[in-house]
């Protein structure tokens, strides 16, 4: 795990053990399974956000961090199991949306499972939680 994936290039395979949350428009060869929500926080603000989230979870880590481009990619592994899957988020400036007609901050996230046919759910619901946790701080 060391690149960041193209969210704009992504393909996903045929299996149901993905999840992805992208705004409208940014992937091009794969349709996202939900939008994302729009934050008043400025882009450093919510990447900071999402740094601090991901260091709390016990079973989150080898984190790739990357303040310029504001990305970041980790690993999470299964509770039961141990399994592997592999996250990355690209936080997306206000700018970048210009063309949606919303405003504020937003972000991707891509969650797939490295081994297996399905996730039965785990996949979404750590996007779920991500995404909980932003919205109540």
């Amino acid at each position: 795990m060391t690149e960041f994936i193209s969210f704009k290039t992504l393909k996903r395979p045929l299996k149901p053990n993905t999840y992805l949350l992208a705004p409208p428009n940014l992937c091009l060869a794969a349709e996202p399974d939900a939008a994302p929500p729009f934050f008043s926080n400025s882009p450093r603000g919510l990447f900071s956000q999402l740094s601090e989230i991901i260091a709390a979870e016990r079973s989150w880590g080898d984190v790739i961090a990357d303040t310029e481009a504001l990305r970041l990619k980790f690993v999470a592994r299964t509770a039961l199991m141990r399994f592997k899957d592999d996250i990355d988020i690209m936080i997306i400036a206000p700018d970048a949306q210009a063309n949606s007609g919303e405003s504020g901050t937003t972000l991707a996230i891509y969650s797939r499972s490295r081994v297996g046919y399905s996730d039965l759910g785990a996949n979404k619901k750590r996007v779920d939680q991500i995404i909980a946790k932003l919205t109540a701080k």
